[in-house]
């Protein structure tokens, strides 16, 4: 017997631009785990990224009867949580300077993180928390913007013309600020080397 087919975005963008809010968490369920992924990458800290996922579903939700689809919902959600959580760290330094307190040490024992890839490939999810570990620290190090691209490219596997979008700047920029932002990488990973 065939399983039911999952709706499709924009099925479900329409129905709840009719007032199903039903439909609206599907949309939830389908997209916060890489939101998540997403955000946590980008504050590196496990509250404020609870808390900004929520005002960003919020947002989404009150803001989709001006969603024309112009893009996919994929897209448009990103793009809501790259713009907040981007003002959201420009506010945070605003109020005082980075902080040590600020940063989650371990996000591979965090139960929303591991929730939220549970499933996923258990091979790229090693990759991934391998990966995690290391730049984690070095990722706040990065400006906003570079790390913002970083997420998205290295992290979230996203191509140049999705972040493009997403982040309203041109290819170019995406693949300057990459290069940028390796570099810098780099530079700072050096320290972990074996001599």
């Amino acid at each position: 017997m065939d399983e039911p087919l999952e709706p499709k975005d924009d099925e479900l963008v329409a129905r709840t631009k009719d007032g199903d809010a039903t439909a609206f968490d599907v949309l939830v369920r389908r997209y916060s785990p890489r939101v998540y992924g997403l955000v946590y990458n980008m504050t590196s800290n496990h509250e404020e990224t609870n808390d900004l996922l929520q005002d960003i579903f919020l947002k989404a939700y009150r803001s989709i009867k001006g969603f024309r689809g112009d893009s996919s919902f994929y897209t448009w959600i990103h793009t809501i949580a790259a713009n907040m959580t981007i003002n959201f760290l420009k506010k945070r330094n605003r109020r005082r300077g980075p902080s040590l307190d600020d940063v989650d040490a371990h996000i591979e024992n965090d139960p929303d993180y591991i929730e939220a890839t549970a499933g996923s490939d258990p091979r790229r999810e090693a990759t991934l928390s391998e990966l995690q570990k290391k730049l984690n620290d070095v990722m706040q190090k990065l400006s906003h913007d570079h790390r913002a691209v970083v997420t998205m490219f290295d992290i979230q596997g996203m191509p140049h013309a999705e972040i493009a979008r997403i982040l309203g700047i041109s290819e170019g920029t995406v693949r300057s600020r990459l290069f940028y932002a390796h570099r810098q990488l780099q530079n700072y990973l050096e320290e972990f080397r074996a001599p």
